[in-house]
């Protein structure tokens, strides 16, 4: 059976791909493997927590003022463990049919007005520490 979507020569960047060609090309994985039916809200919350951790992990016991990460062979490793973070999101936000560009746009117009420039710039406190 030929896969209904096969990678493309072309390669992928971030000036040229869309979330919705990446969010096709999840869905068109999951769906040539028939993963769907494990594909639940829950499930793939907790596989993103997973990857994210899986990515987290590559940082641990590293000093701020050293390495990042702490050994020059797990590099590499970063770029493979955003990459899954992205695959389960999408695959996520699919599923519960979430348009990530808007919820996106919607969260930092919100966020700019809990934090406002003036008051929040070089701060590290959260919106509900501002005094606001």
């Amino acid at each position: 059976m030929q896969p209904k979507t096969p990678a493309t020569d072309t390669p992928l960047s971030d000036e040229t791909t869309t979330l919705a060609t990446l969010r096709d090309r999840v869905r068109g994985f999951s769906d040539d493997r028939e993963w769907g039916r494990y594909h639940s809200p829950r499930n793939l919350a907790m596989a993103l927590s997973v990857e994210a951790s899986e990515l987290l992990e590559l940082f641990l016991w590293a000093s701020d003022d050293g390495p990042q990460p702490p050994v020059p062979d797990r590099g590499p490793k970063v770029a493979d463990e955003a990459a899954d973070v992205l695959h389960c999101l999408l695959s996520l936000c699919d599923s519960m049919d979430i348009d990530l560009a808007a919820a996106f746009e919607d969260k930092m117009r919100r966020n700019a007005i809990k934090y406002p420039i003036e008051q929040s710039r070089g701060r590290l406190e959260k919106s509900d520490e501002l005094g606001l």
